[in-house]
């Protein structure tokens, strides 16, 4: 039982992380539109949008490798630190050579408004290549951080990182003005440099938070050497190649929909819907923190005990735990949406909350397929996961293409369920056949459509009513707790 108290009291750590810099990134959206108009306010999100495609190509899926081979080559974990580490500097190195020559002609390929001169961008391009850069060094000291059991380093560094991007997010943006318009001190050697409206002190303060992070990590970059086991690398790489391929997909499946959204839709509507759409998505956050939490602490662990006699059995019943804490904050979300919708503080947005339930069943779906796929990790069949992902990039895309320019983005919220569950699906029957786990199939889906039940009447049958729906919620989360006592007893007694 201290194996599932260390990986739950890991995972409580890695989540609360992350909860904090989720809550702290919800504090700058607001910063960010009343500072800056929407049409510059568009390069910000525009150019993190490339960078989220970009950080999956340079990490190169070596995080996932490093786990993998940790397990597979115990006596030589310093040379699968190396090989993992050294690949991703590789990458990276490369990427340096085709980008910083030419910003010029990437900014001129890019650039988008009018408002913005092409040599800002130029500058703009410069932060984001330092970004995705120091990022991608820091990826695999992260992971080993994770690997060695070290979850309160790695949350230090974290939420320093976080610390200071929304420090000097404040000072550029609303103490500098604020010394300025008042001419306190200091105001006549801000006025020398300081331009007001600029989004580029937003990129800037994004660069010098991961240059800090590249500092505190420097205790584990020391450790590294300059030593290279040829024919592990090249066994890594066949390895990760898949895993960075399926990472490019699920970024399709997370973000293609709002592209084609403004693609799709009439020129007079799009904006507005797109706008709806993300709006009202940013409330199935709940979830999807949750999810982000559990990955963080389960990939290492379940790496690091894949050769116990019991792994299946214990990787089965965390899969019954985590199902169980999935749909009770679903239940819980929508029995409470009518509260939680003032999360998107603004009432032109509430008239999209029909894609709430589609959104957050979605994530049930997505966090069971992040259980399953442990399997082609741990028998090293990682092409697997390059199919499932690219399968459920090719349904989101096709389907939103049909079905958006009549159902708009509707269309998009049930799409995205029907993309993780049909992963998820393709991932338990490829993964039984190669990998057998002895999951408890029966009991999981009967929690997952009782809760799918409930939502449906909780939203749509008693119209969102907070009484009624928390009713619901007490009668679900009551009788999953008589129905797991004698488990949860078990484990609380030790």
């Amino acid at each position: 039982m201290s194996t599932a108290k260390k990986f739950a009291g890991q995972t409580a750590i890695y989540g609360l992380t992350t909860i904090v810099q989720r809550l702290l990134s919800s504090i700058l959206t607001p910063l960010y539109t009343g500072a800056y108009l929407p049409k510059v306010y568009s390069i910000f999100s525009y150019m993190f949008s490339y960078a989220a495609v970009l950080q999956a190509l340079l990490s190169f899926g070596m995080e996932t490798t490093f786990f993998r081979y940790l397990n597979k080559h115990q006596d030589e974990k310093r040379q699968v630190y190396n090989n993992s580490f050294w690949a991703v500097f590789t990458v990276t190195i490369c990427f340096l050579l085709l980008t910083l020559p030419f910003t010029h002609t990437i900014a001129s390929l890019i650039k988008i408004g009018k408002q913005t001169s092409l040599r800002e961008f130029e500058v703009y391009i410069r932060y984001f290549i330092g970004i995705l850069v120091i990022d991608a060094w820091c990826a695999i000291p992260f992971a080993k951080l994770r690997a060695d059991g070290r979850p309160v380093v790695y949350s230090v560094v974290k939420l320093t990182n976080i610390i200071v991007t929304v420090s000097l997010n404040l000072l550029f943006i609303l103490v500098i003005p604020y010394i300025i318009q008042h001419n306190l001190w200091s105001a006549a050697w801000f006025k020398q440099w300081y331009t007001a409206g600029w989004i580029g002190y937003v990129f800037l303060s994004n660069l010098v938070a991961s240059l800090i992070t590249l500092l505190m990590l420097l205790p584990q970059l020391l450790k590294l050497q300059l030593r290279f086991d040829k024919v592990m690398f090249q066994n890594m790489l066949k390895y990760s190649w898949p895993v960075m391929v399926a990472g490019l997909s699920y970024i399709i499946n997370e973000n293609f929909d709002r592209i084609l959204l403004a693609k799709l839709l009439p020129a007079n509507i799009s904006e507005q819907e797109v706008g709806i759409y993300s709006g009202c998505a940013r409330l199935s956050i709940f979830l999807s923190l949750f999810n982000q939490a559990f990955r963080m602490g389960a990939e290492p662990f379940f790496f690091s005990h894949a050769k116990n006699k019991n792994a299946g059995y214990t990787y089965a019943r965390i899969m019954d735990y985590f199902i169980i804490a999935m749909c009770v904050m679903l239940v819980a979300v929508i029995a409470n949406i009518e509260i939680l919708k003032y999360y998107v503080n603004n009432k032109a947005y509430w008239v999209g909350l029909g894609v709430v339930p589609p959104l957050l069943i979605g994530y049930i779906g997505l966090g069971v397929y992040t259980n399953l796929s442990i399997w082609y990790k741990l028998s090293d069949q990682t092409r697997y996961g390059l199919y499932i992902s690219g399968i459920g990039a090719i349904v989101t895309i096709v389907l939103n293409v049909i079905f958006i320019p009549q159902y708009s983005y509707m269309a998009s919220a049930w799409i995205s369920l029907i993309a993780y569950v049909t992963m998820m699906v393709l991932s338990y029957f490829w993964g039984q056949k190669n990998y057998p786990i002895p999951y408890n199939v029966k009991k999981n889906l009967t929690y997952i459509i009782s809760a799918v039940i409930i939502v449906f009447l909780s939203f749509s049958v008693f119209h969102r009513n907070i009484i009624i729906g928390n009713l619901l919620l007490v009668l679900f989360a009551g009788a999953a707790f008589l129905a797991e006592r004698k488990q949860i007893m078990a484990i609380l007694r030790k």
